[in-house]
């Protein structure tokens, strides 16, 4: 049942915003919701995709916060609340993949430090492909992951590798920082947004809403140099052989029906994980698996949840 907006377009009592800094110096927007004292089940570090704001879940925090976790979050480098790194405002740029893996890596280790166990780290999209390549780097070992419709391929026009040089060829000469096209999800699509991300029209009207309060969250397309680094890092981590000797749990959840990364993709590298389970949503589910429709997200609330229980129980 899709909680009232009061809960879905309101920060929670007891949770604070805050600005992390990272080792370079520059700010990342965070929010933290400890558990109630004495009722704490551990704690969940959860990352969202590119383009999100972690104000798009936090009618998921309070389900998990109800069962006793504590609640982290932060807005990727260049997103959201935490920057732009291009003159572009509302343009998704990045250097190099890297930068959000040393990120991930400092937070990580602050974060493990400062709550209490088992600790758990959850992934939407990119935020999946950037879990799971911080879990094999090395950069965080939780007591488990789980990785929600994780951008581990892309829909690529002529397969991965003409995709990758299709972008170098378009994108590698000029300025590499400017937007990659003009549309915010998707380029040469008649499909919507709403129908890309989920069929909750609820749902999906909470991010324009936050939007509309606070327009400085926005972000737009990516650059060209983030969708040449998101070929280049999707590539080294389907051939990585670090992936068989990951041994973190993993719950993956795959929308085979996903219009913004390549679901086959994603089965293939869970396929190569040594500790993985992985649960299929068909039509019924678009990219925002945690926030369809009731009838999907609660089925994956529910796998979630029992992972957990079994995988990360309380300590």
């Amino acid at each position: 049942m899709t909680a009232p907006e009061s809960v879905r377009r309101s920060y929670p009592e007891g949770s604070q915003l805050h600005q992390w800094t990272a080792t370079d110096g520059w700010e990342l927007r965070a929010f933290a919701w400890p558990a109630a004292a004495g009722a704490s089940r551990g704690s969940i570090l959860f990352e969202g995709g590119r383009g999100d704001i972690f104000e798009k879940y936090l009618e998921l925090f309070v389900h998990w916060h109800g069962q006793g976790w504590s609640i982290t979050s932060f807005d990727w480098r260049g997103q959201g609340g935490s920057g732009r790194l291009t003159e572009a405002k509302n343009c998704g740029h990045i250097e190099d993949f890297a930068d959000y893996i040393a990120d991930f890596r400092a937070f990580y280790a602050e974060w493990e430090a400062a709550t209490p166990g088992p600790h758990v780290v959850i992934g939407h999209s990119m935020g999946g492909h950037l879990v799971l390549r911080g879990l094999i780097e090395g950069a965080a070992k939780p007591d488990a992951a789980v990785l929600v419709a994780p951008m581990l391929g892309f829909h690529a026009i002529g397969g991965p590798s003409f995709g990758e040089w299709l972008a170098k060829t378009m994108g590698g000469v000029g300025d590499v920082s400017r937007p990659a096209w003009k549309t915010n999800e998707k380029p040469y699509t008649t499909e919507s947004r709403l129908k890309l991300l989920t069929h909750d029209k609820d749902r999906y009207s909470d991010e324009l809403w936050w939007k509309a309060q606070k327009p400085e969250l926005a972000t737009g397309s990516p650059s060209w140099k983030w969708v040449i680094e998101g070929f280049r890092s999707t590539r080294e981590m389907r051939t990585s052989p670090r992936l068989k000797t990951m041994n973190v749990p993993v719950l993956m959840l795959i929308a085979e029906a996903d219009g913004l990364v390549d679901p086959k993709a994603a089965a293939a590298i869970a396929a190569k994980l040594p500790d993985a389970r992985v649960v299929k949503f068909g039509k019924e589910s678009a990219h925002e698996i945690l926030r369809e429709a009731d009838k999907v997200r609660n089925r994956a609330i529910g796998e979630i949840d029992l992972f957990l229980q079994a995988r990360a129980p309380k300590k």
